[in-house]
């Protein structure tokens, strides 16, 4: 029998604990003939006094402070420790990920690389192994990483019997990513840097090549280079390539426009750039992310816009 531990903050989302709880119960309940206990025995604590959580608000510093030192001393005992979206950063704090790969929800990305340099932070995949700890995305990769858990105590015919009965996937489609809405870097200050991503952004479909970038700030290739990395954290290349692949996937998700159009009004030129950019980024097609993400509102307007021309 595992014992697990689910440690819940004040102002946490219980659904991320009762979901991961519910999976574990759906283990123990699936093919108990000739078990003499359960499989996993669950307890889920919080560190108020009061013992109630309270969703909705932020866990105060003084709390994690103290989930932090019992960390420390609870983790030469503990045969795995798993975090949960932004619980990573406990994790980090206490210096459990030092020297190891992990993950944590997409707006934490850049805090915890820039905050814990020891960290090899990882962005993309729902969950990341490194040894006997584990760590998740956002909130719905706990459940991802339960299990993977499960997977991993009691093999694959088990985790998957629980996701089907909870009607979950056992493993995601599209290589396990998270997805993130594009926070394209913007520089701190205002100047010709600045006023240069603005411009990008508004003409998308120019020819944005670094030479061409920086003689409209009057720079040369080589110096431009240097300062907007400087500026925004990335290179001139990589910034044009993430806002040419935002603006896609604002076209996907929005619009019933064909991947040529769409790949022609983003800059990519082709739809076979597109593709490649998107299996190369995301692990899936430009299609299957239209199917994952499409406004409903859009395909409802083009099913009633031919429905109407069916009439004529």
């Amino acid at each position: 029998m595992k014992k697990i531990l689910i440690i819940v903050p004040d102002g946490g989302m219980l659904f991320e604990s009762a979901g991961i709880a519910d999976i574990l119960m759906q283990a123990n309940q699936l093919h108990t003939d000739g078990l003499a206990r359960p499989r996993y025995h669950i307890n889920i604590a919080t560190t108020q006094p009061h013992q109630v959580i309270h969703t909705g608000r932020g866990q105060n510093e003084q709390e994690g402070t103290d989930v932090v030192d019992w960390l420390r001393l609870a983790a030469p005992h503990a045969r795995r420790i798993a975090s949960i979206c932004g619980g990573a950063m406990l994790l980090a704090q206490s210096g459990l990920l030092n020297g190891r790969r992990a993950t944590t929800h997409w707006k934490l990305l850049e805090t915890m690389q820039s905050t814990f340099p020891e960290v090899k932070v990882e962005e993309g995949p729902l969950y990341i192994q490194d040894g006997p700890i584990w760590t998740s995305g956002g909130v719905s990769s706990g459940f991802d990483l339960t299990l993977a858990l499960v997977e991993e105590d009691y093999g694959f015919s088990l985790a998957r019997d629980i996701a089907q009965d909870l009607v979950m996937y056992l493993h995601r489609p599209g290589g396990q990513l998270q997805f993130s809405r594009y926070n394209l870097r913007q520089t701190c200050s205002s100047g010709p840097i600045s006023d240069l991503q603005a411009w990008i952004l508004e003409n998308i479909t120019a020819d944005l090549c670094v030479e061409a970038l920086a003689e409209k700030v009057a720079m040369s290739p080589r110096n431009f280079t240097r300062i907007f990395t400087r500026e925004t954290g990335v290179s001139p290349a990589r910034y044009v390539s993430e806002a040419r692949l935002a603006a896609a996937w604002q076209h996907l998700e929005k619009t019933s426009d064909t991947l040529d159009r769409i790949a022609a009004n983003t800059g990519f030129g082709s739809s076979i750039n597109l593709r490649r950019i998107f299996e190369k980024q995301l692990q899936l097609t430009p299609g299957e992310y239209r199917q994952r993400f499409h406004c409903r509102n859009v395909i409802i307007f083009c099913h009633l816009r031919h429905k109407a021309r069916d009439l004529k």
